[in-house]
């Protein structure tokens, strides 16, 4: 994804209550501890999320980078990279169904971080960061529902919800919006837009509907990017009316910046067991590096602190809720302001009306299915 950009500062309060968590700079680890690289969407390698981090742990490298997509990242692991990263930030199903099977993913101690599930309200016993077995694979902190967005001086908020995906086929919006090529996203978007269901393999009838639907919705788009900050500038500009493919997730920078009127929209109802919409869970995850380091715990329970919480929801440009937020403590660092560019206003119906995000069922055709509508 690309990503704009804005300078989050933390102060001098955060280290402190780091310090008081118990978080100990320079602490004495039986494992290595003095290194650690996370691969991570971005927000996690900011140096406001870093920096004090690597001030608790003087002396420590600690490198982050940011990955291109979930499959990418997993397939970097696969190809031996295990002995490079110690933590990898992954949406939600592919520490349960593809990296712990494979031996990719350690489990975590479950005494340490347990405790902080009790903070996280609705997401307490979110099943996919466990195991089969009980044992905890990853640690839940940023979300948010992701389907498409809409200028609401355009195309009201209720008809957008009412009318869900089959806004972009009605021909009267044909050059009207513009599609975000996020590629992953965009088959799992233009397969409930054929009200086909994603996550469970499809007929060839319904490939021969995906097509179709896929060649319309990329055919009719006046703009085509993966800049989520072109797109909301295209929007305010008036040059579309809505795009494919977005949420809290995109929308939240203009909607800091004053543009209330660009609106992250889940549909009212859907294709999957009646719901339109998706949403995204990262989880964290330690790497079955064969030389462990002993500071990507450390980091667990560090960006678990309510100061890091907030940074790390509101890190790198784009902003969005996080599972700490069921914790008043938590909650009461976000201003109003911060709160409406994240539609918290609408927060649990669009999760009602979501499923959980998964793994494309059959991606590889879907995806050059896809690829090849895009090309036109």
């Amino acid at each position: 994804m690309t990503l704009t950009r804005r300078g989050f500062t933390t102060g001098a309060g955060a280290l402190a209550g780091l310090a008081a968590s118990g978080l100990k700079p320079g602490a004495a680890h039986a494992q290595r501890a003095d290194r650690m690289n996370i691969l991570c969407w971005e927000g996690y390698n900011s140096d406001d999320v870093l920096g004090p981090f690597r001030r608790l742990n003087p002396g420590a490298t600690v490198r982050a980078e940011s990955g291109t997509s979930d499959p990418d990242m997993v397939n970097r692991l696969r190809a031996g990279e295990v002995n490079v990263w110690d933590l990898i930030n992954l949406n939600q199903p592919f520490a349960r169904q593809q990296l712990y099977p494979a031996g990719l993913i350690r489990p975590l101690d479950k005494a340490r971080f347990l405790p902080f599930f009790e903070r996280m309200g609705a997401f307490s016993e979110y099943p996919l960061a466990f195991a089969d077995n009980g044992d905890l694979l990853g640690m839940p902190q940023r979300y948010g529902p992701f389907s498409f967005v809409v200028n609401t001086d355009k195309i009201s908020r209720a008809m957008a919800e009412d009318q869900g995906w089959k806004l972009f086929l009605d021909p009267a919006m044909a050059g009207r919006y513009g599609v975000l090529t996020y590629d992953n996203w965009n088959v799992i978007h233009l397969c409930i837009a054929a009200d086909l269901d994603p996550f469970k393999p499809l007929s060839d009838d319904q490939k021969a509907l995906f097509k179709a639907v896929a060649e319309q919705v990329l055919g009719g788009a006046r703009l085509l990017t993966d800049d989520l900050a072109a797109m909301n500038t295209a929007m305010i500009n008036g040059e579309i009316d809505a795009y494919f493919t977005g949420g809290t997730y995109t929308s939240s920078p203009a909607r800091l910046d004053g543009f209330a009127n660009v609106r992250a929209v889940t549909p009212n109802s859907g294709p999957i067991d009646g719901k339109g919409g998706v949403v995204w869970v990262e989880l964290t995850s330690a790497v079955a590096n064969p030389d462990p380091s002993s500071l990507a715990e450390d980091f667990l329970a560090f960006v678990q602190q309510p100061e890091i919480c907030k940074v790390v929801a509101f890190a790198e440009g784009t902003y969005n809720p996080v599972t700490q937020m069921a914790d008043p403590e938590v909650f009461a660092k976000f201003s109003p302001e911060e709160l409406d560019a994240i539609q918290w206003d609408s927060h649990d119906e669009e999760l009602a009306r979501s499923v959980e995000f998964g793994v494309v069922a059959d991606e590889a055709e879907l995806t050059a299915i896809y690829l090849a509508a895009r090309r036109g």
